[in-house]
């Protein structure tokens, strides 16, 4: 469910009160946020989308009238502006309605930036890690009191959901009276972030993907470089914040307008972390000064690294440092990241399981690696499903080699979204699995999902961790699989350290 600042008295936005708003696709996370928040700041908002869930649900239930099913392709009689989903095709019916009516038409991304004018908004970039920092520093910010408005692409119960419309100022701390906080995250898919209009950045990594819209790594550089460009000189209050390492910080950062900070674990970063794993403590230093610390219950380096891109971002946004050490204490984190979903019973013990969004190589193998070491299973069987033709070609070999902690991949058909029929026909599920057996890794390609839940119903073990893993629908094997189970016991809580 969503937060309830989204009803709240309407604001008066000089750039979406009292005006038409319709969103073809309105059930995407990040559409649904962005959906909330115009009519929170005064909108009269309506949409459409394929299939109805519980965010529609919440949308019609906040009074915000949802179209469901076969496009009628007939828009409302008033319509000021449609916006549409990145999975909207040209030759959608009611995007040709509003091209031969001469409504103005954008995506989402185009409105996501239209709605960070007159804000002090920070978007958060990176090849990971995205979701997860923009709700644990929207968590912080709320626990602050900062009230901001946030629009995140994952479930997080802690800030209400996808979406959260705060203050129309910043009531507390040093920035108070500044323009109202939007924390958003930054998609560098088909370059879709050029569109945002940051006061803060962050940048927390950058790796190979996307490369059926980029090309190449250096690509990609180049297209972090321009959205850093965005950011408003230093005498503005533009910042930048850039991983020290993994962040391509020389080239990105190079002619860049605002201040540049790098954060990492090497002592030669402006903000060094410091990690102990064991402890799940996090501590913080600035030019080796000493400047906060707080336990993480959150497992992996990369989800310290992530705290701690949220903490520097509070400070600056004006939270004092012990105020931000108990936000993130108590963080628990979002939905399909390293969740525990619970356990089930089986001859002997427990098969425990968990679900997560990974579908980049690094991804994977860092999410595999820190819940072996936590759990330390008797085995770990993984179900990996491929997101996307293209990114699963490109990234074939790599891959293969982010599997090698796991004792068996199960994998099924590739998710196919974005790519064409020809991409299709250039990769499969046995490519992957082929390449994970050459390096040593035991695969087997199972399909459709109802059989792989019974092959995990005949192979899993006391002692045993399942992880399943991407993008897609695959998120509904780990689900079937502990509900056959007659004592399975399903909790929703996360892991803590």
């Amino acid at each position: 469910m969503h937060e309830t600042t989204h009803d709240r008295p309407l604001q008066h936005d000089p750039i979406f009160s009292g005006k038409h708003v319709y969103f073809i696709g309105i059930g995407g996370s990040g559409m649904s946020g962005l959906a909330f928040m115009l009519h929170a700041r005064g909108a009269v908002v309506s949409g459409s989308d394929s299939t109805r869930s519980e965010l529609t649900d919440s949308l019609q239930s906040h009074g915000i009238h949802v179209g469901l099913g076969v496009p009628s392709g007939l828009l409302p009689q008033r319509s000021d502006l449609v916006i549409a989903s990145a999975a909207v095709p040209p030759d959608h019916p009611e995007a040709l309605q509003a091209q031969s009516r001469g409504i103005e038409y954008v995506t989402y991304a185009e409105a996501l930036g239209l709605a960070q004018q007159g804000r002090t908004t920070v978007s958060v970039a990176g090849t990971h890690g995205k979701s997860t920092t923009t709700a644990m520093l929207a968590h912080v910010l709320i626990s602050c009191g900062l009230d901001p408005s946030v629009i995140v692409g994952a479930t997080c119960a802690q800030i209400g959901g996808g979406s959260r419309t705060g203050a129309l100022s910043v009531p507390a701390g040093a920035l108070q009276g500044r323009p109202g906080i939007l924390v958003c995250e930054a998609c560098e898919f088909n370059r879709s972030f050029h569109h945002h209009r940051p006061t803060i950045a962050l940048i927390n990594n950058v790796e190979e993907d996307h490369l059926d819209c980029y090309g190449s790594l250096d690509e990609i550089v180049k297209s972090f470089h321009d959205f850093a460009m965005l950011l408003p000189a230093g005498v503005d209050g533009g910042k930048l914040l850039i991983a020290d390492e993994g962040g391509h910080r020389r080239a990105i950062a190079a002619g860049v307008h605002c201040d540049v900070f790098t954060f990492g674990f090497s002592p030669m970063a402006q903000f060094q972390v410091v990690f102990d794993q064991k402890a799940g403590r996090v501590g913080l230093l600035q030019d080796g000064a000493w400047l906060a610390q707080w336990n993480l219950a959150l497992l992996g380096d990369h989800m310290a690294l992530n705290s701690a891109a949220a903490a520097i971002m509070a400070h600056w946004l004006g939270a004092e440092w012990e105020e931000v050490s108990d936000a993130l204490a108590t963080f628990c984190g979002v939905d399909r990241r390293m969740q525990k979903l619970g356990q089930r019973s089986v001859a002997g013990g427990e098969v425990t399981v968990y679900d997560d969004y990974g579908h980049h190589p690094t991804e994977c193998e860092k999410t595999l690696r820190a819940l072996k070491a936590h759990e330390n299973p008797k085995r770990l069987i993984c179900v990996f499903q491929p997101h996307q033709h293209s990114r699963t070609r490109f990234l074939l070999e790599q891959f293969a080699s982010s599997f090698s902690v796991a004792d068996l991949v199960i994998v099924p058909h590739i998710h196919f979204v974005r790519d064409s029929e020809v991409e299709k026909t250039k990769v499969s599920a046995d490519d992957l699995v082929d390449r994970l057996r050459q390096r040593g890794t035991q695969a087997i390609h199972l399909y459709p999902f109802d059989v792989i839940v019974e092959h995990l119903e005949s192979i899993c073990e006391a002692g045993d961790l399942v992880v399943v893993m991407g993008a897609g629908p695959v998120w509904t094997v780990a689900r079937d699989y502990l509900k056959r189970g007659t004592a399975a016991t399903t909790t929703s809580a996360r892991l803590t350290a």
